[in-house]
């Protein structure tokens, strides 16, 4: 667990020209560090001397950080450490146990328990046992191959004991025997009375060497130890009172000084809001091929191999995350005294190691920089972890550790010692982590290898053997070329990148790509010209009759000039005649181009002067100022007379699949529309591979609801024309009435519909039942969970479709059956790719959040007269040699999942900051929905108060439930760190788009906002509530406090939290844990311990 130690170990052949590239300063300073020599600030350092008899023995700060720890975490074990060690070779059990009671007697610290003394914990030491209980459990009689595994299994059970502090003893022994010549003695003991280097460098060596002279009938060789634990204890309290001014703690402050953001695994399990330091351990190898590579390069950079490893795991960390500023924490064995070098005791001090990853630095820079961090830090050791946390007094996050979430530590060397004799530590699981992930390195010099304890309520097993994986991937590229660029160093083994490149994207299906989707229809109006192809209300056309009226508007459109790559608006309702003229206009060659009579005039004479176009279809009443915009307006139903003189045939037109099908006009960032444009080929692909999967026959028949201005609508009217189904056209008025639809399903005997999860809510909460035949299709938006438990019940299928205008409707599809977790995306269509890329497009592993890029035959030519924009998000495709290949840059957030399905998470510009805090606006809406009084949910950030942006979420209420909003803020509470709890508005209907879109734009202001300080100062409501005033007031130094407040947002910090504990279990005998006072205000907690009491 020493970073010292390895930089002695492996820096020593390289010692001179190592320093001599260093300041005088430094050079110094690391010679007294390579040698164990303690740095003489002022005049010669105090000897360690037996402490005065009689006096309390106070914590050492380790133990401290370790005590409170305990205190705040709960009944989890995750200090209970395993020490394993191997005898090969005779046993005497008697000899051992004799051995085991001198190295207590010799050592006072594992004898010794904690009691609280007015709210201080103080060390009580007990005199020597006269016996020590060593169970012991033959394995002989098992079969060889399960010894191991039944001798896990018991060390694991014992590890798993909770230690009572205040009784003791902190320390237990298994034995078990393997065989006739081997042994495994099992030690757990609590680390606040020993760390590995206690194991390694005083267990061990005493343990073999008593062992061989009471073997042998001779007396303990040790020599009595001058001081103890509790005389450094002493001592160290008494040199160092207050850190807070030193040198040492002036580097902390300036290290750490700034937004320290948490590290922002890619986990696809919600953080719990409390840490729940459950633990679980894998064990990893790295191979001694790339161990010795990795040496090599360690000793031409001048840094120990620990540095390089460190370099690689942060490096992997970037990758991971794309965070650029990375705080790993490590260990030093806080044994720079040399009298403390024989004791047991936990001596550690953790190291919060910040690394900065800006600039995609080479890995040799990178190396470089983390170099020189672990040598200030080692410079800096002296001061104590928890007053470092202390001053820098960042905001405590329940659900995190403070300062680093992660532990990168190595162990001690083996020592010297007698054949026979061998230890391993962290190899038994106590069932909890002190952390989200701590990997432990044990050099052996041919092989390092070690245990990773991590979380499993963040982490599947799975996942941290991909980690170790990708580790070893990077590490090995960064070995063979260290000049390279981190962003660029290989993070995927073959197998996974050939695997989430190659096998998730072959989606190569044959379908008529030299046909256009005319073309198709009109074949299909040869196999089925009387069946009815379209109905509207109590209109209705055959396949016939509706390719005839198609064709004679298309003859007289293209006496109009309309042909190939001509542009022609249609600016109408939904009805029979929109349907018509959407084919005559693709039978004549043109590409129609949508205008939403519902739009704004001004925003559809931006549409028509942006696309140029020059010919208008509509029909009565119609905006008259639009028809001066283009040179010929068609007025489908006035000129129709004019029309039906055409021919009622098929014309004859020369375009190609890759000629334009349809433009349409998207929202823009600017808020100027840009026109996405489409082919013909592109919507072939897509409407051929719907057909096959989630499917559509001739015996369907499809309720279309979505406005032809929203993509979406060419598979709801082209779908059905393609393969012999009806297509059932709901008008705008009756999209948006949830009764309407439910009777236009039953009356049309629909067995499809496609729409909006607005749209499917709408049709839900008109108390719709359900159609046992329906196939539902749900896309344009993410489908909530909650509207998935409602739907699948209801229809014979749910399917999540997915997809941006800029490839062609749908991209993606899922077949939903359950609505546990995130409803995934799915995988591609047919003849189309999905790539999750980190900023420098590379592949990133299964679970890494990255960008969603899309390839293939559905991607559009481009937008319209935005070359730059195309430049932007239309981008060579670095995975296909095919000349002119290239990829969609969505902007969506999404990761794979281990089944090769993706999830879509959010949009990149979704992702905002509060208060230094990075918040995914998408977490919160998802908690929201979890809540049963919440029908629907959104989450942004509002100003309106220039320099205080604040998340406010807008909800719909169930009007059957009678959750007040101080509910919902409670529910959030409890899901979600402090910092993400939005304002709640409560609405009666979220704002939608013409397109049935969140209309986030037309959300309002807040009509309330919280109590600001001055405010917040009102009397209090119960005895209870000045309780706790008077304990905070007195505790925290402060004149007054409210019930608004929050204990840690007034300066608190875990060890005043304990006194508070204390103080409150002494006035009303109530015990709480530390940790309630994070994420409880002085009401909250009033009224939480009110409620105790009265259950007591």
């Amino acid at each position: 667990m020493t970073v010292r130690e390895t930089v002695i170990h492996q820096q020593e052949s390289d010692a001179k020209s190592d320093l001599a590239r260093l300041s005088e300063a430094k050079r110094r300073l690391l010679q007294k560090y390579l040698r164990g020599k303690p740095e003489k600030e002022k005049g010669e350092r105090a000897l360690i001397c037996p402490r005065p008899p009689g006096e309390p023995v106070p914590l050492s700060f380790a133990q401290q950080q370790i005590w409170l720890h305990g205190q705040i975490a709960g009944d989890v074990p995750f200090y209970n450490e395993s020490i394993a060690v191997d005898r090969q070779g005779p046993l005497d059990v008697a000899v051992l146990e004799r051995c085991l009671l001198e190295i207590i007697r010799r050592h006072e610290i594992w004898r010794t328990t904690l009691e609280a003394a007015a709210g201080e914990p103080i060390q009580i030491v007990h005199p020597a046992p006269r016996v020590f209980p060593l169970p012991t459990t033959d394995l002989r009689k098992l079969p060889e191959a399960e010894r191991e595994a039944e001798a896990v299994g018991l060390a694991t059970e014992d590890a798993q004991r909770p230690f009572d502090l205040k009784t003791g003893p902190l320390m237990r022994a298994l034995l078990v025997r393997m065989d006739d010549e081997r042994h495994r003695l099992y030690m757990t003991v609590h680390q606040i009375i020993s760390d590995a280097a206690s194991a390694y460098r005083v267990f061990l060596p005493e343990l073999a060497t008593l062992y061989e002279a009471f073997a042998a009938g001779k007396p303990s060789p040790l020599p009595d130890l001058p001081i103890q634990y509790a005389d450094f204890a002493y001592w160290q309290r008494k040199r160092s009172s207050d850190h807070t001014g030193s040198e040492h703690m002036a580097y902390w402050r300036r290290q750490l000084a700034g937004e320290l953001s948490p590290l922002q695994w890619p986990s696809d399990r919600p953080r719990p809001p409390i840490e729940t330091h459950r633990g679980a351990i894998q064990r990893f190898t790295l191979p001694a091929d790339l161990v010795r590579t990795l040496r090599h390069l360690s000793q031409q950079e001048r840094a120990s191999l620990y540095m390089t490893l460190l370099a690689g795991f942060v490096a992997l960390l970037h990758r991971y995350t794309g965070q650029e500023d990375i705080t790993v924490g490590s260990t030093t064995a806080g044994r720079k005294q040399a009298e403390v070098e024989p004791l047991l005791g936990c001596f550690i001090n953790p190291l919060a190691l910040r690394i900065d990853l800006s600039g995609n630095p080479t890995f040799r820079e990178l190396l470089s920089r983390v170099r020189g961090v672990v040598l200030d830090a080692l410079a800096h050791e002296d001061a104590p972890f928890p007053y470092v946390v202390r001053e820098l007094r960042h905001r405590p996050d329940p659900s995190r550790n403070p300062l680093f979430q992660v532990i990168l530590s190595q162990q001690p060397q083996m020592p010297s010692i007698a054949s026979g004799w061998d230890l391993v530590t962290g190899e038994i699981s106590n069932g909890g982590s002190k952390l989200d992930l701590m990997v432990v390195l044990d050099d052996r010099r041919d092989r390092i290898f070690g245990p990773i304890t991590y979380n499993p309520d963040l982490f599947d097993d799975s996942a941290i053997t991909q980690m170790v994986g990708n580790w070893k991937t990077l590490l090995t590229g960064a070995a063979a070329e260290p000049g390279k660029h981190i962003a660029e160093l290989p993070v995927l083994t073959d197998a996974e990148r050939n695997q989430i490149v190659v096998e998730w994207n072959d989606r190569r299906v044959n379908y008529p790509r030299d046909r256009c989707l005319h073309a198709l229809i009109e074949a299909q109006v040869e196999r089925t010209p009387d069946a009815t192809a379209v109905v509207c209300e109590e209109e209705r056309l055959s396949y016939r009759e509706l390719n005839a009226r198609a064709n004679q508007l298309a003859h007289h459109l293209r006496k109009l000039g309309v042909g190939a790559e001509v542009l022609v608006g249609i600016c109408m309702e939904r009805s029979v005649e929109m349907m018509v003229a959407l084919l005559g206009i693709l039978k004549a060659g043109g590409a129609y181009v949508p205008l939403d009579p519902a739009y704004p005039e001004e925003r559809l004479a931006f549409m028509i002067k942006d696309s140029g176009l020059q010919v208008l279809i509509t029909h009565e009443p119609f905006p008259s100022t639009l028809g001066e915009q283009v040179e010929k307006l068609v007025r489908i139903d006035k000129d129709w007379p004019v029309i039906s003189e055409e021919s009622r045939e098929n014309p004859a037109t020369e375009i190609e699949p890759e000629n334009l099908a349809y433009v349409i006009y998207t929202s823009g960032s600017t808020g100027r529309p840009k026109g996405v444009q489409i082919c013909h080929r592109s919507l072939v692909n897509l409407l051929t591979s719907m057909r096959a999967r989630p499917g559509l026959t001739e015996k369907d028949s499809l309720l279309a609801v979505t406005t032809i201005s929203f993509d979406i609508a060419a598979l709801e009217l082209y779908l059905p024309l393609m393969v012999g189904a009806c297509c059932v056209l709901a008008s705008r008025e009756a999209s948006q009435d949830g009764q309407r639809l439910w009777g236009m399903l039953d009356h049309y005997e629909i067995t499809v519909m496609q729409a909006t999860p607005s749209t499917w809510k709408l049709l839900l909460e008109s108390g719709w039942p359900g159609k046992a035949d329906l196939k539902i299709l749900c896309g344009g938006e993410a489908m909530p969970r909650e509207l998935t438990e409602q739907l699948i019940p209801r229809a014979c299928s749910v399917w999540n479709m997915y997809g941006p205008t800029e490839t062609t409707v749908w991209s993606s599809f899922h077949h939903v059956t359950s609505s546990a977790g995130l409803i995934p995306i799915g995988r591609p269509i047919g003849n189309t790719q999905m790539y999750v890329l980190d900023h420098n497009m590379q592949p990133v592993p299964v679970g890494v959040i990255g960008e969603l890029y899309i390839g293939g035959d559905g991607l559009a030519r481009g937008y319209r007269n935005r070359s730059e924009l195309n430049a932007e998000k239309f981008i060579p495709n670095p995975f296909d040699c095919e000349p002119g290949s290239r990829l969609y840059k969505t902007g969506d957030l999404a990761r794979y999942r281990m089944d090769g399905n993706i999830e879509c998470l959010w949009r990149i510009d979704n992702q905002v900051k509060i208060r230094g805090f990075r918040i995914e606006l998408g977490e919160i809406e998802s908690v929201l929905r979890e809540h049963q009084a919440v029908r629907d949910a959104c989450v942004i950030v509002r100003e309106d108060r220039p320099g205080d942006p604040r998340l406010v979420a807008y909800v719909v209420l169930a009007k059957e439930e009678s959750s007040s909003l101080k509910d919902l803020r409670n529910f959030l509470k409890e899901k979600l760190p402090s910092y993400m709890v939005p304002i709640v508005v409560a609405l009666e209907r979220l704002p939608l788009t013409a397109n049935g879109k969140l209309d986030r734009r037309a959300l309002p202001v807040p009509d309330h906002v919280e109590l600001s300080d001055d405010q917040s100062f009102e009397g209090f409501r119960e005895p209870i509530e000045e309780l706790l005033a008077g304990i905070w007031t007195h505790v925290l130094k402060v004149e007054r406090v409210s019930i608004y407040d929050n204990f840690f947002d007034l300066g608190g910090h875990s060890l005043l939290a304990t006194q508070v504990v204390a103080r409150l279990e002494k006035e009303l005998g109530l015990r709480i844990k530390p940790n309630e006072l994070a994420f409880q205000t002085l009401g909250q907690l009033a009224a939480s311990c009110k409620e105790r009491l009265y259950c007591q």
